[in-house]
């Protein structure tokens, strides 16, 4: 079996790791994963992971609901919870469009997206996706299908990440962090 971004020297030292658990330890191992696969699940609103019909943020009544921001995965939702900042609801697509890896938009949940807009009324639509092939493909297509639905469209911006130096930034995210500058 093989997990993603576990490289050799890490998939050895839990190899060994396991191979020292007593018994007990590896079955309660065993045990919890087990718990995991069958009490997680999808929520029904947002398409993130929860142990409840509905997940705490689409049950949170403190929520914006004109705020609809879309991500690719439920990690990238965990990553914008970090920050504080976003107070309004998630979509997760499952992933984006990709045709080297042979995704395309039948594979995301564009549907469920296009119903949810149909049942609530949205202000603005934040595109959170990856700055990378798959998430500009993605949020171009969106962006052409939701487009009619009247919301604002917006993405996160693009640019230096804080404490980085200039001499080190790539072409695109200085074009970009140019593109994307906003007043003092």
């Amino acid at each position: 079996m093989k997990m993603p971004t576990v490289g050799p020297k890490t998939a050895q030292r839990l190899a060994f790791y396991i191979l020292g658990l007593t018994g007990d330890e590896a079955r309660a191992l065993s045990s919890a994963i087990l718990e995991v696969k069958e009490t997680i699940h999808l929520c029904r609103s947002c398409y993130g992971y929860t142990d409840s019909e509905i997940c705490e943020i689409c049950a949170d009544p403190r929520r914006d609901d004109s705020l609809l921001c879309i991500v690719a995965d439920f990690r990238d939702i965990a990553s914008m919870e970090r920050t504080r900042e976003f107070r309004g609801r998630y979509h997760v697509l499952g992933g984006l469009i990709s045709p080297t890896e042979g995704k395309g938009p039948d594979d995301l949940r564009v549907r469920e997206l296009m119903e949810r807009l149909e049942s609530k009324e949205v202000a603005e639509i934040i595109f959170a996706l990856d700055p990378k092939v798959g998430g500009e493909v993605t949020a171009l297509y969106l962006s052409r299908l939701l487009k009619p639905k009247g919301a604002k469209l917006s993405r996160l911006a693009y640019g230096l990440p804080f404490g980085s130096d200039l001499e080190y930034a790539d072409e695109v995210t200085l074009a970009r962090a140019l593109e994307g500058r906003r007043e003092f």
